[in-house]
């Protein structure tokens, strides 16, 4: 019997990615730029054993079925195939984020487990290593394996594609992210479906994948320049145009409600005001907002003004994936 525990936390792409060139290997159309972050997170412990009859999972201390079983099944068989490893094994994943709800916890939850994975198969993966395993489960898991801004390259195979560390003299440490959560319950229609049913009927996606390059280079210019406004616009840019994907599929669908509307124009009416924040969503309704942590207590006051508290979660840059001891681990 061997066991490995992981944590990781979850990140939120500035440039967003939205749709694979490749289903099975998880191949993206486009890179993406990411920030790590310290609020949300997954612990992982994975053990194999002979005496397991069959991979059992647990999330949040419920026992899975078959089809979330299966998926994680198909993530080990990957490294059991590549390391000729017969035994079963037990998955026990907490999530320290809502799940499924736009809020990247499979992000999270990939990345840990990959490194509880290699941890208990004593695999000693580098992190670019840990990086392309993670993404074999969650493209976006990619980039959780490391801390601050991170970039997930497309690459063209299996090898080529993985997330690299954005140098930023430590820049990240002096802007917020807050989380406004609209709605915490899982989403209707998943990013795997809303990715693949966009890439494959959304008159508007060609025009999002050509304006890709532009912003990656745009944040990691305003990155290297530490110009918060610069990478602020680029960021609530690339939200919108992927979201507007989704209108122009077939059948069309959004991720937005009316209250996600409503903090994003709220956000537009602050920055009006000259109050510098801005606004981005993944496939969920929840909007994040980026701003500088010197205006932290400034912004949240006024939010407080016009939404519940209970719906705002403050979060800085987070670390990257952590291989824990049984003194580390969560209660």
């Amino acid at each position: 019997m061997s066991s490995g525990t992981a944590r990781a936390y979850t990140n939120i792409a500035l440039i967003k990615y939205w749709g694979k060139k490749d289903q099975a290997l998880v191949l993206p159309m486009n890179n993406s730029l990411s920030l790590t972050l310290d609020a949300f997170y997954t612990e992982t412990t994975v053990t194999f054993s002979d005496d397991f009859p069959a991979d059992q999972f647990y999330l949040d201390e419920k026992l899975q079925d078959q089809k979330a079983t299966a998926k994680i099944s198909n993530f080990l068989d990957v490294l059991r195939d590549k390391h000729q490893v017969k035994q079963f094994a037990t998955i026990k994943s907490q999530n320290f984020v809502p799940t499924a709800a736009g809020l990247a916890s499979s992000a999270s939850g990939l990345a840990a487990l990959a490194g509880a994975t290699s941890a208990a198969l004593n695999l000693n993966l580098s992190s670019q290593e840990l990086s392309r395993l993670a993404r074999r489960g969650s493209g976006s898991a990619s980039r959780s394996i490391y801390g601050g801004f991170a970039e997930w390259l497309q690459g063209t195979d299996d090898q080529t594609s993985y997330a690299v560390p954005i140098a930023s003299d430590h820049w990240e440490n002096e802007l917020t992210m807050l989380f406004m959560i609209v709605d915490d319950q899982e989403k209707a229609v998943s990013s795997r479906d809303g990715m693949q049913r966009t890439v494959e009927t959304s008159a508007f996606y060609q025009g999002w994948l050509d304006s890709v390059p532009h912003d990656l280079a745009k944040a990691k210019k305003a990155i290297h320049e530490k110009d918060f406004t610069a990478l602020g616009e680029v960021t609530e840019a690339s939200s919108l145009k992927m979201h507007g994907t989704t209108l122009a599929a077939n059948p069309p669908f959004t991720y937005w409600s009316s209250e996600s509307l409503r903090i994003m124009q709220f956000v537009q009416q602050l920055r009006a005001e000259g109050f510098a924040c801005y606004s981005t969503m993944d496939a969920g309704p929840n909007v994040k907002i980026l701003l500088e942590r010197k205006n932290e207590e400034q912004l949240i006051a006024t939010l407080k003004e016009k939404f519940p508290e209970k719906q705002l979660v403050v979060a800085h840059a987070g670390p990257g994936i952590e291989i824990l001891t049984k003194e580390d681990v969560n209660p």
